[in-house]
């Protein structure tokens, strides 16, 4: 029996990857991307930060209401109100935590809470205490630790883990650190806290300087026992820790941790996938574990080396991290059954026999265009679908689009405008510039094109193409999403997604102020 101790998998995907602009979620997609890192087997899914809106209170509600093998914790700062708060959404948890945070740093201290020291310890406490009032659960996080004082950090943390907080987690808030530094500090504190053998040290680290990774593994060596991770590396700037990196980071190099973690990790290329296509942030060809190039080999050498023995040139199986190529063989003729299984083996529930009959009709129609269906495939589709049905108050009901050599492209279109059909034309520089201004002259959104990303979905000429567009209005960020065959009838999908989301009040504060 292995003597190795349990490294737990913090993932905050929901809370912290979702602040990354434009990566706002919905509940129902938040509840899918919960139950696929339930199968996961995460630890602790850090659903949200139910204060900053009604919106966020009732996703983390119903993420904990739908969790059941995996713990679902709310951030809270340091406040009664966001405690409370935090506390009525996980109440239907079948395990619950509260994450309370406030920063240490001399800078934040000063120039953010104007706060002394001595204040922001007597919050801290007072915090965790009044969480305990909730859950036996609690987690404590000195924002900013990474530029905090280590006199100061040795008190609170002392403080916090006599008023009951079981997880003390040391954050890199702005991603200032290197890994021997950082992996000195958690030494030390674990050294120097008098009672730091009654909570388990965590960490959570940005990648502003590409380290968060190495940052999180540093920790690890030195005795970290909790890992604040994301999906792709999804979050805050440049993002965070990369659940995946980490994982098979400390199951590839065993003979260098005495830790393990209890993740199934065939599943990290479903959670990958899944991930990508709800927030509309693709991922990159060469990341790694879960880029597509990430088990490829070109080179003549290294291809002659893998044939002759896998090990030469990769330290991981491909498959152990979800890479298959199992692909569904339903096509125009399979039923509805055989759909229904396959979005079940996938983790795809729809809520009524209305919207998996929609699902099924969408699922003919594109086996119509296409010959072969893949997984990848029908993720998208149902993605489509909720996207078409979240914001309706701008449809797409027929486009044509005119190209030719020599020719300024010309986009015609109708468009129900709630509920009312208006036409537009416009001519642009290519097919999707036209088609976008096309849309612009009737909705008039105002919004400035920030991003235009086009990502082939699968393989082969008739792949989906999935569009992500992403406006800003304000200073207000949003993206959408559209897939199709055709993929300038993708990209007015996603414009007309994004259109949709400006249209409609900003319903979700951004809890910037929450970046721990």
């Amino acid at each position: 029996m292995s003597t190795k101790d349990h490294l737990m998998i913090f993932d905050t995907t929901l809370r912290d990857g979702e602040q990354s602009p434009g990566a706002s979620m919905t509940r129902d997609e938040k509840i899918r991307i919960a139950k696929a890192l339930e199968r996961l087997r995460v630890d602790v899914i850090e659903a949200g930060f139910p204060i900053a809106s009604p919106g966020d209170f009732e996703a983390v509600k119903a993420v904990a209401a739908a969790v059941k093998d995996s713990r679902v914790c709310g951030l809270a700062r340091a406040l009664d109100a966001d405690i409370d708060r935090a506390g009525e959404a996980l109440k239907g948890a079948n395990a619950g935590r509260i994450h309370t945070f406030i920063a240490t740093s001399p800078i934040h201290m000063e120039k953010k809470l104007r706060m002394s020291p001595d204040q922001v310890l007597a919050q801290a406490v007072h915090a965790v205490k009044r969480a305990r009032n909730f859950t036996d659960d609690v987690e404590f996080s000195p924002e900013d630790a990474g530029r905090s004082e280590i006199d100061f950090l040795c008190r609170i943390l002392e403080a916090v883990i006599a008023a009951g907080a079981r997880t003390v987690n040391i954050p890199d808030t702005v991603g200032y650190n290197i890994p021997d530094q950082f992996g000195s500090l958690i030494a030390t504190l674990r050294e120097r806290v008098p009672n730091a053998d009654q909570a388990i040290f965590s960490v959570h680290c940005h990648n502003d300087l590409g380290l968060a990774v190495a940052n999180s593994l540093a920790a690890v060596r030195n005795g970290a026992r909790q890992v604040e991770c994301t999906i792709n590396g999804l979050g805050e700037r440049a993002g965070n820790a990369a659940l995946e990196e980490i994982v098979m980071a400390v199951r590839t190099r065993a003979d260098l941790f005495d830790c393990a973690t209890r993740l199934d990790t065939t599943q990290i290329m479903t959670c990958s996938r899944l991930v990508s296509t709800i927030t509309g942030f693709p991922v990159q060809p060469n990341k790694a574990v879960v880029g597509i190039n990430a088990f490829a080999h070109e080179s003549g050498i290294h291809q002659d080396g893998v044939l002759k023995n896998r090990e030469t040139y990769e330290i991981m199986r491909a498959q152990d991290v979800g890479w298959t190529e199992n692909r569904m063989v339903l096509g125009k003729h399979s039923g509805r059954n055989a759909f229904r299984a396959r979005l079940l083996e996938l983790g795809i529930t729809l809520n009524s026999e209305e919207e998996l009959n929609a699902a099924f009709a969408r699922f003919k129609d594109l086996a119509d265009k296409k010959h072969e269906i893949f997984d990848e495939d029908l993720q998208a589709l149902v993605t489509d679908a909720t996207l078409e049905t979240a914001n309706e108050r701008v449809k797409l009901v027929s486009l044509r689009v005119c190209s030719e050599t020599g020719e300024t492209p010309h986009a015609q279109l109708v468009l129900t405008v709630d509920g009312v059909e208006q036409t537009g034309s416009a001519s642009g520089g290519g097919p999707v510039d036209a088609t976008f201004k096309a849309i612009e002259s009737i909705v008039n959104s105002d919004a400035v094109l920030r991003l235009y990303s086009v990502n082939a979905i699968t393989s082969g000429t008739d792949a989906q193409g999935e569009v992500t567009v992403r406006l800003e209005k304000g200073g207000r960020v949003v993206n959408g999403q559209g897939a199709d065959t055709d993929i300038v009838i993708a990209s007015a999908k996603a414009y007309l997604n994004a259109c949709n989301t400006i249209l409609h009040p900003a319903e979700r504060a951004h809890p910037q102020i929450a970046d721990v």
